[in-house]
C-alpha cells in the first residue's frame, strides 16, 4: 500500500466509521455499479472470442487506477467488476426498452438513496463526495477493504479502515450499542 493511498483513506474513513453506513455502501455502490454499466452493455463487441461491453471498456481507466493504487484490492475488485459486467450484460440481452431504462433508473435511485440514508442516519453527516469529489474513486477500495478485513486478509488494510469510536459520537444514540470495540 502506497503512502498516497494510505493519505486518501484515512481521510475517507472519518466519514465513514459508522459500520451500517458500510453496509449502506457495499448495497450503494453495487447497484450504481450496475447501475451505470447496465445500459452500456447495450453495446459491445467480440475480441479473441470474448464479448466485450463499452461498460467494460470505460470502466477499464478506473480499474487500473484501483489496482495501481494498491494491487490486492484493485484485483479484488477487478474480480467484482467482471461478475457485475456479466450481470449486466446478461440482464441487457434479457430485458429492452422502457424496461431496461426503468432498471436503470431504479438501480442508480436506490443506490444513491441507500448512501445518503447511511449518511443522514447512521454517520450523521454530509456525504464525503461533497467535500472532496475524489472521493467517488475511494469508495468501492473501502468496501473492498472492509471486505478483506471481515476475511481477516490484510491486517494493516484492518488498521486504517477499522473504525474507532470516539466518546462524543457514542451515548447519544441508543442504537449504536457497544460498537465502540475494534473487531
Amino acid at each position: 500500500m502506497n503512502a498516497m493511498f494510505r493519505r486518501q483513506m484515512v481521510d475517507y474513513v472519518e466519514y465513514h466509521r459508522d459500520p451500517r453506513n458500510g453496509l449502506m455502501h457495499v448495497l450503494g455502490i453495487v447497484l450504481l455499479f450496475l447501475g451505470a454499466v447496465l445500459p452500456l452493455s447495450l453495446w459491445h463487441f467480440d475480441a479473441f472470442g470474448i464479448r466485450i461491453s463499452l461498460g467494460a471498456v470505460l470502466a477499464l481507466p478506473v480499474l487500473l487506477y484501483w489496482l495501481l493504487l494498491d494491487a490486492a484490492l484493485g484485483a479484488g475488485i477487478l474480480a467484482f467488476a467482471v461478475l457485475f459486467l456479466s450481470v449486466a450484460m446478461m440482464i441487457a440481452d434479457h430485458v429492452h426498452g422502457p424496461a431496461l431504462w426503468a432498471l436503470f433508473a431504479a438501480l442508480v435511485i436506490l443506490g444513491l438513496v441507500s448512501q445518503a440514508v447511511g449518511h443522514r442516519l447512521f454517520e450523521r453527516n454530509n456525504p464525503s463526495l461533497l467535500d472532496h469529489p475524489a472521493h467517488l474513486f475511494l469508495g468501492p477500495m473501502f468496501v473492498m477493504a472492509k471486505l478483506y478485513m471481515a476475511l481477516g486478509f490484510r491486517p494493516s488494510v484492518a488498521d486504517l479502515v477499522a473504525p474507532s469510536w470516539s466518546s462524543d459520537r457514542l451515548g447519544s444514540d441508543p442504537l449504536q450499542g457497544d460498537q465502540h470495540s475494534r473487531p
